[in-house]
């Protein structure tokens, strides 16, 4: 009997599941154009060049006038170090104050939490535009606030037109920028504080661990992937930035091209500014070689760093 039924089973046919890839489709229609050919597209047009007025393949030699060719060169490495000091003054003062706060909000006995949380997050809901202009106004040594309010503390000798220096103007810029997006790593670390259980708290206080010893030996090591998400959106966020420097400084990034960054490079070699012609050929380039930097930085952080992080699951 047992083996008439073995041999009369019918084998089960799961149904195909089609309505899956109906719903991918408009999502993967949408990211392909707008994504994914852009990209394609810019790779392409990095190995083609005008070549006797038509459009030629002239492979790497792109590449070659952005290395090799002294004034390309200069000005490439010039942004690339700008890039680099700006994304390394976010990791030093955005995202350690944004873990500050988040901390602070977290106490349990604070009061107006949803105020503070909400006034901390509103510039970054603002208008890249607005804010670039209202700190100019702000930091002018015409008819700006901060001389006067300087004065107030009696450190008006210190102010300084940093926005028209070579040396400040990145600073200040960077910290515009900190200012602005101050607000992202601050909600997505304190949303990571909010999820740790409160076993886990409990049974610290019943060690003895309060206060800031809680936070340094209890809940910063269990917030550590969401640290390294934020460095990460960080990096991204910092090697595609353009907008707020264009604002500030202008296409030409000044004074001489002091807060100049690849984005800022980009934009004056595609589409030209003022006397320079746009370059479509060399503006694909500096955007594949800005992909790569991305990319690189990525992996490195998907590959080294977050398969050695210890992950607290509960």
């Amino acid at each position: 009997m047992t083996d008439l039924t073995a041999e009369t089973a019918i084998p089960i046919r799961r149904p195909v599941r089609w309505h899956i890839g109906v719903f991918l489709l408009p999502a993967i229609i949408v990211y392909s154009a707008i994504m994914v050919l852009p990209l394609i597209e810019t790779l392409r047009l990095s190995f083609y060049n005008i070549v006797d007025g038509t459009p030629a393949f002239v492979g790497l030699a792109n590449y070659k006038v952005l290395f090799g060719d002294p004034r390309w060169a200069h000005d490439f490495w010039n942004a690339l170090v700008n890039n680099l000091i700006f994304f390394a003054i976010h990791m030093c003062v955005q995202n350690p104050i944004g873990v500050a706060l988040a901390a602070l909000l977290s106490t349990p006995r604070l009061r107006f939490v949803a105020f503070y949380r909400t006034a901390m997050f509103l510039p970054t809901l603002l208008s890249f535009v607005i804010v670039g202009f209202i700190w100019k106004l702000i930091l002018s040594p015409i008819w700006g606030v901060a001389p006067w309010l300087m004065s107030l503390v009696g450190m008006k000798s210190f102010f300084a037109p940093w926005l028209g220096q070579s040396g400040p103007a990145l600073v200040a810029v960077s910290l515009i920028s900190n200012w602005q997006y101050i607000g992202i790593p601050m909600m997505l670390i304190y949303a990571a504080l909010l999820s740790i259980p409160e076993e886990v708290i409990e049974a610290a206080e019943c060690d003895g661990i309060t206060g800031w010893a809680q936070f340094w030996k209890i809940k910063l090591p269990l917030i550590l992937p969401a640290i390294g998400i934020i460095s990460i959106l960080t990096f991204v966020g910092n090697f595609n930035a353009f907008d707020l420097i264009y604002t500030v400084q202008g296409a030409l990034a000044g004074p001489n091209m002091s807060t100049d960054i690849l984005g800022t490079l980009l934009y004056r070699t595609f589409f030209g500014f003022q006397l320079q012609l746009g370059d479509r050929s060399m503006g694909a380039t500096i955007a594949t070689v800005m992909f790569l930097i991305i990319l690189a930085g990525v992996s490195f952080y998907l590959f080294a760093i977050q398969r050695r992080m210890r992950r607290y699951q509960f």
